[in-house]
């Protein structure tokens, strides 16, 4: 409602100021200097040192009223900055974009620009994993270079955006337009460099895209011995392994197995090669897979020997690198693994692992199903947008026939129009008010909760270590400590607005705390932390912010700061649904000082946070017979 306002405003607006004759005062020589400035940031290339001199100057011409005042100029700035960003690979990349977007939308015409943006908006989506919405934005590029060849795009930028529209088609199962899209990259590869990376790639995206629309050998065959050639051409420009990898497609599709077996194997050592250098979610995730194929090669040989050699290959990479497999390979290991036993006569194994395989499928399909939801949403009310900025558009033409006709007429309705909307403004923001008010009593009530989360002494404390590092001239210990100390604040901040957090948000900020105390304690004291073996912190959901006051009362009273030999043990032990923490201090030294639990106003809110986890959660503290205090913390926790 409030959009839909604010856009009938400014369209009335505009439509009064066309009917007095009004027009900015912006002429055609300002124009072409702006245009001038822009295409000359544009031609710079980026250098290994001229990074943060680009960025300036890019804010600078940003900071241009005249390019303030131009949409178009404006657009194509933000755009240049979100690459330029992405090309640093810095953060702010969607945020500059996206305004690029909001800017370059409403517009008319303007194809080269909207395509560029599109693209850049894809990518954005892409990296973050939303590919049905960066497959939104592909195709709107795409479309425009396929409908409009004056845009004034290069050829190397539609090549790009309709391989890129190809591939998230392919991905996404829309098997005919992926071959669209190929089809028409392929027609522009002439007009590339002869070693350009764009030859490669539509190659190779033709011959997965045919693979999986079943054509028969002898198409693919043809891509295939061009892709060959351009690797006899360039041997040293483009990667060996998307070679190997669509004679994989080739050879599959023929069921020629010796041949496929020999290429997946090349293709192995290959990838095992770059494994060694790098680490990356996509490499290891195809490594892992030609894993399994080749084992189930193996299988289809029946050489169990040879197979279990690669299912156990498989097992090492999946426990080096648990976090990094994709689930859906999994259930591909799964497969491979059932097929192994079947060969060995393990029927019961595989049983079992069909059953496993069925569980992971399910869960694969919840995940995705919900993730699908949550993107087809996203889609509609990108389709909505777009409805409604295409009717504004609509309705901006017919107002301006109607004013031709007669603008004095457009002039008193558009004042009296504008007048009641301004009385709907009010209305609206009388009623908007309200709401802030009741809101901000709840506001309040998370402000005091944030206060006693953060005890006020201990920023006393944080500020006169800080004055105590500035007086003895230790400026970087100073700057550590403010940093650490930020970084702390922030994560307290953030994890007090969440109901649960993953464990190991909270034993990161466990030990941003902790570190921090060692640098105010003079590193009077050390800790260990020692974590769940084999288990998921991620998984592990609790209340944020409930160990911390227990390990502060440690460091405060169970321990000895002038002696500089204190300690603190923190255990963690998951015992099904209760995670078992054990704080563990070395004592006061002296022995005339009786040691006693000792609690603090944030210790008592935890206490009384503890009560309300239910039965299940318990605190109990006790003397340990070396020495030092005990606290033992039984918290139900969600996974």
């Amino acid at each position: 409602m409030k959009n839909l306002l604010k856009n009938i405003f400014f369209l009335l607006l505009t439509l009064h100021v066309v009917s007095c004759g009004k027009r900015p005062k912006f002429s055609s020589q300002d124009r072409d200097v702006l245009s001038a400035q822009i295409k000359q940031l544009e031609d710079k290339r980026l250098t290994a040192t001229n990074g943060d001199s680009l960025k300036r100057a890019w804010q600078n011409l940003g900071e241009n009223p005249g390019i303030k005042n131009d949409t178009i100029f404006f657009a194509r700035v933000k755009y240049n900055t979100a690459r330029l960003y992405a090309m640093l690979q810095q953060d702010s990349t969607h945020f500059f974009v996206e305004q690029a977007l909001e800017l370059i939308e409403p517009t008319v015409g303007n194809l080269k620009y909207k395509a560029l943006i599109y693209n850049g908006i894809g990518n954005i989506r892409s990296t973050e994993a939303k590919e049905r919405e960066a497959g939104y934005y592909y195709n709107k590029a795409a479309a425009i270079v396929l409908s409009d060849t004056t845009a004034g795009l290069s050829a190397e930028a539609k090549s790009a955006m309709l391989l890129s529209a190809a591939q998230n088609n392919l991905s996404s199962f829309q098997y005919n337009l992926a071959e669209k899209m190929n089809r028409a990259a392929l027609s522009l590869s002439d007009s590339l460099p002869k070693d350009h990376i764009n030859r490669q790639r539509v190659f190779v995206q033709m011959i997965y895209t045919l693979n999986a629309l079943q054509r028969s050998a002898k198409e693919i065959a043809t891509y295939l011995h061009k892709l060959e050639q351009l690797h006899r051409l360039f041997p040293d420009k483009y990667n060996i392994s998307f070679l190997y990898d669509s004679k994989i497609q080739y050879f599959e599709t023929t069921n020629q197995q010796d041949s496929l077996l020999h290429y997946q194997l090349m293709k192995i050592e290959i990838d095992e090669r770059l494994s060694n250098i790098r680490e990356s979610s996509v490499l290891m995730n195809n490594l892992f897979v030609n894993y399994c194929n080749v084992a189930s090669i193996y299988v289809l040989f029946k050489k169990p020997i040879q197979a279990t050699q690669y299912i156990v290959k498989a097992k090492k990479l999946r426990a080096q690198f648990p976090k990094l497999i994709f689930p859906h390979n999994e259930i591909l290991f799964q497969q491979s693994l059932a097929e192994l036993y079947r060969l060995q006569g393990k029927n019961v194994e595989a049983i079992n692992v069909l059953h496993d395989i069925v569980e992971l499928q399910k869960g694969v399909y919840h995940s995705e199903n919900t993730q699908a939801i949550a993107e087809m949403n996203a889609l509609y009310q990108l389709q909505a947008k777009d409805q409604s900025i295409r009717t504004l558009n609509e309705s901006i033409k017919i107002n301006k026939l109607q004013l031709q006709q007669n603008r004095l007429w457009l002039a008193i309705s558009s004042l009296g129009l504008m007048l009641l909307i301004i009385v709907l403004l009010f209305l609206y923001y009388s009623f908007r008010q309200r709401r802030l008010s009741q809101e901000k009593e709840k506001v309040l009530l998370q402000q005091q909760l944030l206060r006693t989360q953060m005890e006020p002494h201990f920023i006393f404390n944080t500020l006169s270590a800080v004055q105590s590092f500035v007086r003895l001239d230790k400026k970087e210990s100073a700057i550590k400590y403010l940093n650490r100390f930020s970084r702390l604040l922030r994560s307290n901040l953030e994890l007090s607005r969440e109901n649960l957090v993953p464990l190991s948000e909270e034993i990161e900020t466990l030990e941003n705390y902790l570190i921090l105390q060692q640098m105010r304690f003079e590193y009077a004291f050390t800790y260990r932390i020692t974590q769940p073996d084999e288990q998921d912190l991620s998984a592990i959901m609790l209340p944020p912010m409930l160990i911390q006051p227990y390990v502060e009362n440690a460091i405060l009273h169970g321990i000895d700061l002038e002696t500089c030999k204190g300690n603190i043990d923190i255990h963690f032990q998951l015992e099904g649904d209760i995670l078992s923490v054990d704080i563990l201090d070395s004592g006061k030294s002296e022995p005339d000082i009786q040691e006693t639990p000792h609690r603090s106003l944030s210790g008592t809110i935890s206490h009384e946070r503890m009560q309300l986890l239910g039965r299940k959660a318990s605190i109990k503290i006790t003397k340990n017979p070396e020495g030092g205090t005990l606290v033992k913390l039984q918290i139900p926790v969600a996974s």
